[in-house]
């Protein structure tokens, strides 16, 4: 059922102090100085966003607020009738002149919190904080951004400041407007493990509960992390205080991706590449349940919902939801949400929407952004284009918006996550048409991509190719040879795809380059059913796709033009 089910979209906008430098996703992505992006989040047909208006980037200096360009991007966002669920702290700690672990924090950033809303009145939706126990367990549990330790009582120290920021922020935020509501996000990943390692991960199953329950007045003297929290330092008066006065999710935010699972694993001697942690008692890696042997009961995000509503039994949103892969394993992981969130509305689960986040894409986030490798993830537009280049991310969206429902044939084939494919009847397929060295791995990339093909003769009919095979393209690699039948290096390669609505896609490749360097490229196009001729103009610095595109010289002034495949 998804009537009343609603489509999101988010901006990644992640400030975060790493031990090289301050990252800024607004800026890693370009969002920060395109304007013009709203103008594109419009055209989806979103009605409500995920949205930056970050305190570190409006009080730099205590007490003088720089609101030059919020007040530009949500007045766009106004008159557009885009809602916006503003974000005050992503990730990060602050502005310089505080963080974390000020004593003050969650007292500042209310003070900041009442200026947004006495400046932006209109607004209704908050997220003060940004997964509060996920910043705090990547900060200060694993020691990956500011403050850069390894300890559980700074984590937990964090964790009840935040929450007590978010509570008191929105008590500053409803003296001005009091129906505004708390969006409030967190990452609900289970813990499974080897049977050993058992009473960690029903430990961590309980703990990944915490900032939830803190804001719901639940941690009281009877909470399993109650005397923990003691320990850590956690001052038994602000537990009070957030019992004492809960401050209730209006929706409670899940923040899905394929990592979010995970298994605790002591053999490792199977995971040599791994670099392994542990709690005193054993060692152990933390790895992606998706990569892992273990046998892994109630996984998946239709299994997080149902604990999330089980414990809670409040309204829950999607709100990320995002796999930095290739454009066909990005599709069938929005999709694979969405019919999770469509099966528990109908299963009676009270969920609202789901969210395409990071919109423009996310730069380093395989690294944690710890590392500064420019690795680039499109999301629904690939931001490395000027202006962001809509992906088949946009074209699902906008179908999504508009009707509750899109199909795509790489959808006939489940992820790679799947062990198995879940489909019975053979997945529609791209049809390579002649034998040469160029379609064999063109062929070797669809396979390793999920992407089924079937090979066809060059003197087959091609009128029956599309009937017969149910095919949704014909690929054509076209080589350029001398007289003498060798292949001739100084010419470009085109590369060639007739959709079967009719449209056609040229992709010519550089002189003398290596062909297989472009291959995921041309996927990428075709998944995205651009069509138009096009060339290869420089390798990206992006690992998540080998080039950019233009259209070639006789057509620069030609439209970019995609449909639904």
């Amino acid at each position: 059922m998804t009537e009343g089910l609603e489509i999101w979209g988010g901006i990644e906008c992640s400030i975060v102090q790493t031990a090289q430098s301050v990252r800024n996703q607004l800026h890693d992505t370009g969002h920060f100085s395109r304007r013009e992006d709203l103008g594109l989040v419009k055209e989806l047909g979103l009605k409500t966003i995920r949205y930056p208006v970050l305190w570190e980037m409006v009080e730099k200096e205590r007490d003088i607020f720089d609101w030059s360009w919020t007040d530009k991007r949500l007045g766009d966002l106004q008159r557009d009738r885009i809602l916006p669920i503003a974000g005050l702290i992503h990730h990060g700690s602050g502005p310089q002149w505080t963080n974390m672990l000020d004593p003050d924090l969650p007292e500042r950033l209310a003070h900041y919190a009442g200026q947004v809303a006495r400046r932006y009145p209109w607004i209704k939706l908050f997220t003060p904080v940004n997964e509060p126990f996920t910043t705090a367990r990547l900060s200060a549990l694993y020691g990956l951004w500011h403050p850069f330790t390894n300890d559980e009582k700074v984590c937990f120290r964090i964790t009840v400041a935040e929450c007590r920021a978010i509570s008191l922020s929105m008590k500053a935020i409803r003296q001005v407007t009091p129906d505004a509501k708390l969006i409030q996000t967190e990452d609900f990943g289970r813990i499974f493990s080897t049977p050993s390692l058992k009473y960690q991960a029903d430990y961590e199953n309980e703990r990944r509960w915490l900032s939830i329950d803190l804001l719901m007045g639940r941690v009281g003297k009877c909470h399993p992390l109650y005397k923990r929290l003691l320990a850590a330092g956690v001052n038994p008066a602000h537990l009070d205080e957030l019992q004492a006065d809960p401050c209730f999710p209006d929706i409670i935010g899940i923040d899905y991706y394929l990592t979010s699972d995970r298994v605790l694993d002591d053999r490792l001697n199977l995971h040599a590449e791994e670099q392994p942690g542990g709690n005193g008692k054993h060692s152990y890696v933390d790895i992606a349940a998706v990569r892992s042997d273990i046998p892994q009961e109630n996984k998946g995000l239709s299994n997080r919902l149902a604990e999330l509503w089980a414990r809670y039994g409040r309204p829950i949103a999607i709100t990320e939801l995002h796999n930095g892969c290739s454009r066909e394993e990005q599709l069938r992981w929005f999709m694979e949400g969405w019919h999770s969130a469509a099966a528990a509305r109908e299963g009676g689960i009270d969920i609202r929407a789901v969210t395409s986040w990071s919109l423009f894409g996310a730069e380093d986030w395989n690294s944690m952004m710890t590392r500064q490798d420019n690795h680039y993830e499109s999301g629904a537009f690939d931001a490395r284009y000027q202006p962001p280049e809509p992906t088949i991310i946009a074209e699902a969206i906008r179908s999504l918006v508009l009707s509750g429902e899109f199909d795509h044939p790489v959808l006939d084939q489940s992820g790679w996550w799947h062990a198995d494919d879940m489909n019975t009847e053979p997945a529609r397929p791209l049809v390579l048409e002649g034998f040469s060295r160029i379609s064999s791995a063109l062929e070797e990339h669809c396979n390793l991509r999920r992407l089924r093909t079937v090979l066809a003769t060059a003197n087959e009919d091609r009128s029956s190719l599309f009937d017969r095979h149910r095919a949704w393209g014909l690929v054509r690699c076209g080589e350029y040879r001398s007289s003498t039948g060798r292949l001739d290096k100084t010419q470009p390669m085109t590369l060639t795809c007739e959709y079967s609505d009719g449209g056609t896609l040229k992709l010519d490749l550089p002189p003398q380059s290596n062909y297989r360097d472009y291959l995921d490229t041309f996927l990428d196009l075709i998944v995205d059913h651009r069509i138009g001729e096009l060339r290869c103009v420089r390798p990206s610095r992006s690992t998540a796709s080998n080039a950019l595109v233009e259209p070639t010289r006789n057509l620069e002034n030609q439209a970019r033009v995609r449909r639904t495949a």
